[in-house]
């Protein structure tokens, strides 16, 4: 089609209708569409790993119950403040010790108290806090004092309790409301005193993160090896899914922590190590089983859920706080060999 002119149809016109291809030998189209094709090639990759990611988390939530993404992220978290508390400001930990205790005596009353246990929340907490801090300033001997005024205060409680009830409980019912709240102060705020007594002593901090870090790798390389290899159950009335080689895996984890940790941050010599982390997998393992068997027996799959993709603050403390005790022995015992 021409123009009013006789002119060359409008679109022949130079500058008019769609730009050409551009010249041969242009060196910045050349980079710009290698830019492009690099960056979908990448957002196709990413895409990709997303993907495979995603199943490989939702197989292992279907699997395990848990979602790995958040629950490794809260770990990190936890372990970040747990690192800061005890390298840099070593008092403080003794606050993130009372703070876990306290929330852990309170998941712990409540399931019990749900499950038809009579067990009265403020005395336990009550009791529960000053024996933590009775950590910071009590010796040893001295703390199995107050361990034992603490369980004598709440069970004294929760008779008197009865007494005005009046609601025909019978002498069985009565008497596993008692010990339990007996159990509770032991189980929680007792151990908790011990880590901060620990944490008291000269170096007690490193001992801590020393423990602390063989109990997580006992955990890891029972879970990773549990996940990937496990087929003959270790406590299946407890645990269903502990396996035997959940445990070769989490002693293989523990014993290699323990030598390190021994080396490279206690200053002992390697083989006290090997004690170490035979120790602490026994008492981690044993505090593992035994929190399955309190949730078996009260018909419940975690404490609470306060953090995702862990349940409880006791479903994280549940191989740390028995492990104390070792601890706290292993320390009096191994530190005059110390370099």
């Amino acid at each position: 089609m021409t123009d009013a002119s006789g002119g060359p149809p409008v679109g022949d016109r130079p500058g008019e209708g769609e730009a050409g291809p551009p010249p041969p030998g242009d060196p910045s189209q050349a980079f710009q569409t290698h830019v492009r094709a690099a960056r979908a090639e990448f957002e196709n990759q990413v895409a990709h790993a997303r993907a495979e990611f995603d199943q490989a988390n939702e197989r292992l939530k279907e699997r395990t119950g848990r979602d790995l993404v958040v629950a490794i992220l809260i770990a990190l978290g936890i372990g970040a403040a747990l690192l800061a508390s005890l390298i840099f400001f070593k008092w403080v930990f003794v606050v993130f010790a009372l703070g876990a205790s306290t929330l852990a005596l309170f998941e712990i009353t409540r399931a019990m108290q749900a499950a038809g246990r009579r067990v009265d929340l403020v005395p336990q907490l009550i009791a529960g806090t000053l024996l933590v801090l009775g950590g910071v300033f009590l010796e040893l001997w001295l703390l199995w004092v107050a361990i034992f005024a603490a369980v004598a205060f709440v069970i004294v409680w929760r008779m008197v309790g009865q007494m005005f009830d009046g609601d025909g409980r019978t002498y069985g019912e009565v008497l596993r409301d008692v010990l339990t709240a007996g159990f509770i102060q032991l189980y929680v705020p007792f151990f908790a005193s011990l880590c901060v007594l620990l944490v008291r002593q000269e170096g007690g901090e490193w001992w801590v993160l020393a423990f602390i870090i063989v109990t997580v790798a006992s955990d890891t390389g029972a879970y990773a090896t549990g996940l990937s290899f496990g087929k003959h159950p270790m406590a299946p009335r407890i645990s269903p899914k502990k396996t035997w080689e959940g445990f070769a895996g989490a002693a293989a984890a523990s014993l290699v922590a323990g030598v390190l940790l021994a080396l490279f941050m206690l200053g002992l010599p390697w083989w006290t190590g090997l004690v170490f982390g035979a120790v602490i997998l026994a008492t981690a393992t044993a505090g593992d089983l035994g929190e399955s068997m309190v949730k078996r027996d009260l018909g419940i799959k975690d404490m609470s859920s306060w953090l995702p993709g862990h349940g409880g603050v006791l479903d994280r403390l549940d191989s740390i706080l028995p492990s104390t005790v070792g601890a706290l022995a292993l320390y009096y015992l191994l530190t005059p060999l110390a370099a």
